[in-house]
């Protein structure tokens, strides 16, 4: 299994932060948030790892160089533009030719053992793939999922409205004290998602959203198998949220 991270964006909502390095560079208690992430996927056996990279790519790129320090192989991808996070993933295919692989964004910090599950979640049946969810976050701000009785993925919708949320009240899916299920941003994958980022079409937003792809997979009968994260999951988002991580938060 390979390992891609999604490192490409400023991060906007972090303000003069970010000014000189991307946001996946800014430091928890003195390391990088990505370095943090690769530590982690490290851990459950994967050595090879495709970055994407855009927006001051070189802080990135200088500071990880081709891996050998931390005994993995690195190789680097940019998005020239950052139009979202399917056309950055799209990007890793021909890294990741036949493999499988584990994809996560390079702002989510979850606990070390979180990757050796989402492997072994993976090999407990034939899937497609898996995605991580938390649960109670805001989904007005991410994606929603809806998963059957074996916790597999039937439908997901991205940042989805009042109207929506309404609908989906309405239709007995979203039920008062049963557990909303988050989007937390770290998958595994085969191969065939690309065929699904290579026909993404711009989002309401203007941007090819990897969320529609996965929406896709489902649609067209492939199993994503889902799975809860434990512990500590965090989007390291703006400036509080990395105030809060340096005091141990």
């Amino acid at each position: 299994m390979k390992a891609v991270i999604l490192a490409a964006g400023k991060g906007t909502r972090m303000r003069e932060l970010t000014n000189e390095v991307p946001k996946p560079m800014l430091r928890v208690q003195g390391k990088p948030i990505l370095e943090r992430i690769l530590e982690g996927v490290r851990g459950a056996g994967i050595r090879e790892f495709f970055m994407v990279t855009g927006f001051r790519a070189e802080a990135i790129e200088s500071y990880f160089g081709d891996g050998s320090r931390w005994d993995v192989r690195i190789s680097y991808g940019r998005q020239e533009v950052q139009d979202g996070t399917g056309r950055a993933a799209h990007l890793a295919r021909e890294f990741v030719g036949t493999a499988s692989f584990l994809l996560t964004y390079g702002d989510i910090l979850v606990r070390p053992e979180t990757y050796p599950r989402m492997v072994h979640r993976y090999n407990e049946g034939h899937f497609s793939g898996v995605i991580t969810v938390t649960r109670g976050q805001d989904v007005t701000k991410g994606a929603v999922n809806f998963f059957d009785d074996q916790f597999c993925l039937t439908r997901l919708i991205e940042k989805p409205t009042p109207a929506q949320l309404a609908e989906l009240e309405a239709q007995g899916l979203l039920r008062p004290g049963a557990p909303v299920w988050y989007n937390a941003g770290i998958y595994i994958f085969r191969p065939s998602l690309f065929e699904f980022t290579a026909k993404l079409q711009p989002s309401p937003r203007g941007e090819y959203e990897l969320t529609d792809a996965v929406a896709a997979l489902v649609a067209t009968h492939h199993r994503i198998a889902g799975l809860e994260i434990e512990g500590r999951w965090v989007d390291v988002r703006d400036p509080e949220v990395l105030a809060a991580l340096q005091q141990g938060g």
